[in-house]
Order: C-alpha cells, then structure tokens, then sequence
C-alpha cells in the first residue's frame, strides 16, 4: 500500500539519460488503481486522496487508490468473477493469466479500501476464512468482494530509467457498487473526497499519468457506462519516447 501507485508513476516523452541507458531497468510489479465515480445532479465525480505529507516521493499529491499486488489477492472468495472481455483485455500482450487478471482486479479493490475505507462488493458473510490480513478486515464488515462491474481503462507501465517501475492497470467502477464505507487506520492516503474533473485537474500536485488518464475518462463517462469490452490503451516508453498503443 502506499496511497495510489500514481504517485510513483513519472511518464515523460523525453530522451532518457546517458547514465540512465547505461543502468539495466528494473522489471515493472504489478499493480493495480481504482478509479470509482458517481454522476451527482451536477458532475461526474471520482473518488480520490493526497498521498501522505509523510511520502519522500511526492508527498500531497492527488490520487486515486491503488497499489501493488500482494500474494493474498490470489486465494479470495468472491460473489462473481470478471466480465469476460475485461479478462481478455487485461491478459493481451502480456503474460497476465486469468488467475492473475483475477487478483489485479482484487487488489483495486484492496487497495481501495485500506485507503479510502470503502467496500465494494456484496452484503453477505464469509463462509470460509479469507486469507491475509487485510482480506480478514475487509470480510469483518460483513462484505464479499464482486468483481462483474469493474472495467479496464488504461495499462501504463513506467519508464525504465525510474527506480521504480509499475504495470498498473487502471481499473472503473461505479459507485453504486459501493456498499459501505469504514473507518481504516492507513494514513498513507489523506482526506479521500469525491471530486470533479475539473477540481482534480487544478490541484497543484496532480502526477502526470493521473492527468492523462482524467482526460481519457472524461469523454468516455460523457457518453455513458463503459463497456466491457470498451477498447483500452497501453502507456509505455518505447526509445526513449512516450507511447500510446491499443490493447
């Protein structure tokens, strides 16, 4: 957990360094961001935090939650599984397998409420002890994860010339599958609110990824729910310059 992988994620179109090219990049982790939005009477609004004044990196900036996969997001029980084509999208041009798309959409939604306190999922108990922590926590309120209403957005992966590298997959759902919200001890996300677009594009610490993929989502959201097999876009640097490909 560290309060939105956004943070982490500087994306340039700038010609890396000679002493960066000389360094071998580290191998991008998985990870995964949840972007959750609500159409209020007048704007779409998102859930989103700062990350914690306590970060070395980036401390205030504005996020969505998110972070990296963890082991324990493998073995957990849920109501249902995956629209299909979200599946498909998350396994193209990678060596994501179905179990492992599965445990990326469940660490958004970890990851989303250890920072924010929300629950997204199904009011029912547990029938079977959910491994990990965290997953303990979450299940104590009552709660099973659900899977079917998320949607992929994008995939960026970060530069190699950073010290750190992530694959996240941006993940959307709607609010209405919100089922409650908790008080939660992280403090690595700070003041989570729902804000608009345009709010969020005037906060002075708004990472560069986490614009771009406002920008994105906006006109999509102007035209309605997205899809399942809505197209989705792989960020990345290829020679040195940013690059937009379709999934």
């Amino acid at each position: 957990m560290w309060g939105g992988i956004q943070g982490e994620m500087q994306m340039s179109d700038t010609a890396e360094t000679e002493n960066a090219k000389k360094k071998r990049a580290l191998r991008p982790r998985d990870a995964a961001t949840l972007i959750v939005y609500r159409r209020d009477a007048d704007a779409v609004r998102l859930l989103m935090g700062r990350r914690s004044m306590s970060h070395v990196f980036m401390p205030g900036a504005l996020v969505f939650p998110g972070g990296r996969i963890e082991n324990q997001d493998r073995f957990v029980t849920v109501t249902d599984e995956l629209d299909p084509a979200v599946e498909n999208l998350l396994c193209r041009r990678s060596r994501t397998t179905s179990a492992r798309a599965r445990a990326l959409a469940l660490a958004a939604i970890r990851e989303t409420f250890e920072e924010t306190g929300y629950l997204i999922g199904v009011a029912r108990e547990a029938t079977r002890k959910p491994p990990g922590a965290s997953w303990q926590n979450f299940f104590s309120h009552g709660v099973i994860p659900s899977l079917s209403g998320l949607r992929l957005l994008t995939r960026a992966i970060t530069p190699p010339t950073q010290p750190r590298r992530f694959d996240a997959r941006f993940f959307v759902v709607e609010a209405e599958a919100l089922v409650k919200q908790v008080d939660v001890p992280d403090e690595e996300l700070e003041s989570p609110a729902w804000v608009t677009f345009d709010e969020a594009r005037a906060f002075k610490k708004l990472p560069m990824v986490t614009r771009v993929v406002l920008d994105e989502l906006e006109p999509k959201l102007a035209k309605g729910p997205l899809a399942a097999d809505a197209p989705a876009v792989l960020r990345r640097m290829v020679q040195g310059k940013f690059q937009s490909e379709p999934l």
